[in-house]
């Protein structure tokens, strides 16, 4: 095994960063020391808060930073420090981030965000430089997850995916699905019943794809990887709610072809870290891929709770530790909402589950 030491000097802070750094690769590095600070970005969604709770219910005793553009974001709250930030797509995004990772000695950018892993991976060797490490895949990779056409193309001759395609002239057999190319979550999917609705959706919704309609059962699977994106452990639940694209009642299974077939899935992309796949079931009875995100998904908590701390893992991977794969309980999760109750001054006052202890709200 060769070691080599890298030294990063920030001619900003006047820090200097000493690395040892182990089986190098050009997707990341693995650190023999500690990690003190992480940054969490998507403050204000599921998968942000669900990594920060992950991190909490763990071993980390780190500080832990959240970020997000809306300034009143709840996994504030939850978090050592924030910052509101940029959108990912503004010009002065990179040099905000630079200057957060700089002030705060952030080390570690978790995959948080469907957003903001874009410039994480884009410009991932100029964050190296800073002395952080972003868990986050190729960008190839990532452009491959976010257009479905792409997928389809790029998958469907190894793996089973719902039929796809733009030319809503292919379309003869109804229901049909109609969704974003580049959607998230279910914003804007539509079931399509009959050629007068397509009709509809072609005049009112530019770029939409249509989809083969699964009738079937829905299923998340979070994966994760490692550093050289070799699949470690995956977990697959059946979704028995969803409330905008997120699962809020889900149960985990451990279906043998659901595992197999999903860390199958993840090793032909080479992801990086974390990922949770969405498959549902065709008339047949038959699994079929329809959706990849390369990053921290909005259920990371069933995962969690089950006995696999993804968050916490990415730390371990990057400190250089081996993962054993842990044992899976095969839990039914139940989501619901809690409140947290600022000031005047935005000081946080309440978290929900206090309520539970007290008669009155102090404000």
């Amino acid at each position: 095994m060769r070691i080599c030491f890298i030294i990063f000097f920030n001619y900003n802070t006047q820090n200097i960063y000493i690395i040892k750094k182990i089986n190098s690769t050009k997707n990341g590095c693995r650190l023999r020391r500690k990690i003190s600070t992480v940054m969490i970005p998507g403050a204000s969604a599921p998968a942000g808060i669900n990594t920060i709770k992950s991190l909490r219910l763990s071993d980390f005793s780190g500080k832990i930073l959240s970020t997000d553009s809306n300034a009143l974001s709840a996994g504030f709250y939850l978090s050592d420090y924030y910052e509101v930030i940029p959108e990912a797509e503004a010009d002065d995004y990179l040099e905000v981030l630079l200057n957060i990772i700089d002030k705060y000695s952030i080390e570690v950018l978790m995959p948080s965000s469907g957003y903001d892993i874009f410039p994480f991976s884009e410009f991932k060797s100029k964050l190296k430089k800073h002395g952080v490490i972003p868990v986050v895949s190729d960008r190839k990779i990532l452009e491959i997850c976010r257009d479905k056409i792409y997928t389809f193309n790029h998958l469907n001759k190894f793996f089973r995916l719902p039929y796809t395609t733009l030319n809503p002239d292919e379309i003869d057999t109804y229901p049909v699905i109609a969704k974003p190319r580049f959607g998230k979550g279910s914003r804007d999917v539509i079931q399509v019943t009959d050629e007068q609705e397509k009709k509809y959706i072609c005049s009112k919704y530019p770029n939409m794809i249509y989809q083969e309609f699964l009738p079937g059962d829905e299923y998340t699977i979070d994966v994760m990887s490692d550093l050289e994106s070799n699949p470690i452990i995956s977990v697959p639940r059946v979704r028995l709610q969803t409330k905008s694209g997120i699962s809020t009642k889900g149960k985990i299974i451990l279906d043998k072809e659901l595992i197999e077939e999903s860390m199958k899935i993840v090793k032909k992309l080479k992801i990086i870290g974390p990922s949770c796949i969405q498959m549902k079931k065709d008339k047949f009875d038959q699994f079929k891929l329809v959706e990849i995100n390369p990053r921290l998904g909005g259920g990371t908590i069933f995962t969690t709770l089950a006995g696999a701390n993804f968050p916490k893992m990415i730390l371990d991977l990057v400190e250089g530790k081996k993962i054993d794969p842990p044992k899976i309980s095969e839990i039914t999760v139940l989501r619901y909402f809690e409140e947290i109750v600022l000031d005047e001054r935005n000081k946080i006052n309440y978290i929900g589950k206090d309520l539970l202890t007290s008669n009155a709200c102090r404000i």
